[in-house]
């Protein structure tokens, strides 16, 4: 149950990318500003989130996920059956809050549910899975409804899955009550986290728009940076902070946070530019282009629960995640040598297995790291990090990515004739590629270097819990 509601929340990051053609064209509004059917939902689940952790830590999670999701669902509603575009994005706007709400309540309630070594593992491996091949399901789901039914089903299938989210909740999940007998909300912490959060999505939007220079992109990533630090050290002042430092100062879970963040740019500019070249140079439709991802899908799947169930806890987690990122470097590697002649067979199936596969090695680990002997709490907190880091990481990758890659193809462009322009774009995201080659292997390096070796970490202080380290 608790993996399903992820997944509505992963999905619907996706769901919409490919129907914002027909969306644009039903609803007639400009191509500058169709971006914002998919940004409203980002910038305000990620910049929300930590706020969602702590009220769900204060008001009880069960309490929490049952309201969220409630919300979720309503707002669902409101965008299935909007006739205008303002109300279309306030309805993605404010599924990205309740999924802020959401998010932390489902993760923090997985990382208090399951706490025996072997089974935890288990279930943080399906979890994982749910989570990295969410926004392929995401894909697809949206090329399906959007051809056979219609482009309202992306978001009205949510009133199903959400109905099945609040039965099965109702009925398994155990009451839970506020882990603070007088609970207070950081309301200076809230507000500057909310800010800088929004500040740095949306300076990184902005910037697939209207580059890395201009003003708007610069002052929003600079307001960003500024308000985070403000709020780090509120945070060292304030008797109830909404981030306890602590969280952050483990070694293992600072890198489950790093993960998370890495894997988000590696995962999100895979799907990218393989969408691109899926569609411009092959010709695939929205339905087969989600349908091309199935093999990546499944790759993450099945390694994601062999990860969690039988590797994890033989080697520990810095193997498996080491040896995660530089798999997936091997598989996007394949990638920077398609070209406008190679066939979806040879060119593009091989490296979906090997980056599907990676990513399944890496978010089982991550998710359980993220929440590994948290103080009851601090996990609704810890929860919310990893989910905001995730989220930014997917945001700042896409942003910096396309740059990279539009900025490629304008400079072949130049140097070779007028009609290479499909040889340019494959070009552009080739280097798009070798970029995100280096990002993973960098990850790979600093969470090696972060995380402590061997499979069970001693507690330390005052963090421990009685939550066996996995």
């Amino acid at each position: 149950m608790l993996s399903l509601t992820q997944l509505l929340l992963v999905l619907d990051s996706t769901v919409m990318n490919v129907a914002l053609p027909t969306v644009q064209a039903d609803l007639g509004f400009s191509s500058a500003d169709r971006q914002w059917v998919v940004t409203a939902y980002a910038l305000v689940f990620g910049g929300t989130l930590l706020a969602g952790g702590r009220l769900s830590d204060m008001l009880g999670r069960k309490r929490m996920l049952l309201l969220a999701t409630v919300g979720f669902t309503l707002a669902s509603v409101l965008g299935g059956l909007a006739g205008g575009f303002g109300t279309l994005v306030a309805a993605r706007a404010l599924q990205g809050l309740f999924g802020a709400l959401l998010a932390p309540a489902t993760l923090s309630l997985m990382a208090t549910t399951f706490t025996e070594g072997k089974m935890r593992g288990k279930a943080f491996g399906v979890f994982g899975a749910v989570s990295s091949s969410g926004s392929a399901i995401g894909l697809l789901l949206g090329g399906a409804l959007t051809e056979y039914l219609n482009w309202r089903w992306c978001l009205l299938v949510n009133v199903a899955v959400g109905l099945l989210v609040l039965a099965a909740a109702a009925a398994v999940v155990p009451a839970q009550e506020p882990v603070s007998p007088r609970p207070r909300m950081d309301l200076s912490g809230t507000i500057t986290s909310v800010l800088g959060v929004l500040a740095l999505v949306y300076g990184c939007s902005t910037a697939e728009r209207d580059g890395w220079t201009s003003a708007v992109t610069l002052g929003s990533l600079a307001a960003g940076v500024l308000l985070l630090a403000l709020f780090v050290f509120i945070q060292t002042c304030v008797s109830q902070p909404l981030l306890p430092m602590r969280v952050v100062r483990d070694r293992n879970r600072a890198g489950a946070y790093l993960m998370v963040a890495v894997a988000g740019v590696g995962m999100f500019g895979v799907f990218l530019f393989l969408a691109y070249h899926l569609q411009q140079v092959l010709g695939f439709t929205a339905l087969t282009t989600g349908a091309a991802f199935l093999p990546m899908v499944i790759a993450m799947v099945v390694m994601a629960i062999v990860t969690g169930g039988i590797l994890l806890p033989r080697t520990g987690p810095r193997t498996l995640v080491t040896a995660g990122f530089l798999l997936t470097a091997a598989g996007t590697a394949l990638f920077t040598a398609l070209d406008v002649h190679s066939t979806y067979a040879a060119g593009i199936l091989p490296g979906l297995f090997i980056t599907g596969a990676g990513f399944g090695l890496i978010f089982g680990p991550a998710m359980n790291l993220a929440t590994d002997r948290v103080d009851a709490a601090d996990a609704g907190a810890a929860s919310a990090l990893v989910n905001a880091g995730q989220q930014i990481g997917a945001a700042i990758g896409t942003a910096l990515l396309n740059t990279i890659a539009v900025s490629a193809t304008t400079c072949y462009l130049t140097t070779h004739t007028a009609d290479a322009a499909m040889q340019a774009s494959v070009h552009g995201n080739a280097v798009a590629f070798w970029v995100t080659v280096a990002i993973l292997i960098l990850g790979a390096l600093s969470c090696g270097l972060l995380i402590r070796p061997g499979r069970h970490p001693e507690p330390q202080g005052s963090e421990a819990t009685s939550t066996p380290a996995v």
